[in-house]
């Protein structure tokens, strides 16, 4: 059976990755209901980080500027949506994506970070359409777990 929403990943010029390890006890997903919790999602590429630190307008070194940050982000969406599918099998089950939590590593002087996590949520919306519109919560943290700039995690109701 064809999944339109690997179709649409594929016109985007992307494939969902193998599901990331877990780093700690925990599941990369679990299932309650008709709903699928994702654990917190890195933007790991082939199990690393393709960068580090924290996010910022300043173009200090060290830092992540928040266009890359939102590219990342998406990244954490897309590992996000492997861990879905490891749980329901195939994306074609996904009636809607309720929410988005997304944590993003800050200087101390950055507030933007909403514009990092619309990353994650235009790719949920390109894929999904209507059904990828969902609530969401952008939150600014010190530090995220192997000092990744952006870590996001999805709830997911499927039929």
């Amino acid at each position: 059976m064809s999944d339109r929403y690997e179709d649409r990943l594929a016109e985007l010029g992307l494939q969902l990755p193998d599901v990331a390890a877990p780093l700690a006890a925990y599941a990369p997903a679990v299932t309650s209901g008709n709903h699928v919790y994702t654990a917190g999602q890195l933007p790991l590429v082939s199990g690393s980080l393709p960068q580090t630190g924290v996010v910022s307008d300043s173009g200090a070194e060290g830092t992540v500027d928040p266009r890359r940050a939102a590219e990342l982000a998406e990244r954490c969406a897309l590992n996000a949506l492997a861990a879905v599918k490891s749980q329901i099998g195939e994306l074609e089950r996904i009636r809607r994506i309720v929410k988005v939590t997304g944590f993003v590593a800050s200087a101390p002087d950055f507030f933007a970070q909403p514009a990092v996590v619309d990353g994650a949520s235009q790719l949920l919306g390109r894929v999904f359409g209507d059904a990828g519109v969902h609530a969401r919560s952008a939150v600014g943290v010190s530090v995220l777990p192997l000092n990744s700039p952006v870590e996001v995690e999805l709830i997911v109701e499927f039929g």
